[in-house]
């Protein structure tokens, strides 16, 4: 039906295309819903390898700033990095090499050395002095604020069994997980460091 000043005949055609228009929106959307799904989320994830008082300290700096800024965070201990979470040191029940490993590793924070120009300790001792001087606080205060901060820290169970150190020797808080622990933040997060 066409009336005289055409208005039927714009109806007509218009409603077929407003479909058409409105398939394509809900196609983009899909993939825009597809896009999102795909992207990062607002993570970081670490993995602490190191042993050394400056790197651990800068490890717990950055966790400690992207949690406050929102970020979710997980920090994954392995190897030499581990000996930061260390609370104690137990030798029941270990092989000899274990024993041999857990008497020649620093226990905890306080134990740790510096990267560079050591010194039998005597360089960790000068940062920690320095780092009072200007009122920047010591490591220890910032692996209390990261687990205020609820940053998740995860100890790496093959380096654990490798290294003869069990979960009671750790930290409270700490969980203990594999490889796969790692992957599943990791592949979330905007942002994985490796100190």
């Amino acid at each position: 039906m066409v009336i005289a000043n055409g208005h039927a005949a714009v109806e007509e055609r218009t409603i077929p295309e407003l479909g058409a228009l409105h398939a394509q929106v809900q196609q983009l959307q899909a993939q825009v819903d597809a896009l999102r799904a795909q992207a990062p989320e607002n993570r970081l994830s670490m993995v602490v390898f190191s042993g050394d008082l400056d790197r651990v300290l800068a490890a717990f700096v950055i966790a400690s700033g992207a949690a406050a800024s929102g970020m979710e965070t997980s920090m994954f201990f392995t190897f030499w990095g581990l000996t930061a979470l260390r609370r104690r040191r137990e030798s029941k029940g270990k092989t000899l090499l274990q024993k041999l490993m857990g008497w020649m590793t620093p226990v905890g924070s306080r134990g740790l050395g510096v990267s560079k120009m050591n010194f039998g300790g005597v360089g960790a001792k000068m940062l920690r002095a320095m780092m009072r001087q200007q009122g920047a606080p010591q490591i220890e205060e910032m692996m209390q604020l990261t687990r205020d901060l609820g940053v998740r820290i995860v100890a790496c169970q093959m380096s654990m069994d490798v290294m003869g150190i069990r979960q009671d020797e750790l930290i409270e808080g700490v969980e203990v997980g594999g490889v796969a622990t790692f992957l599943g933040d990791a592949t979330k997060s905007k942002t994985t460091l490796f100190i």
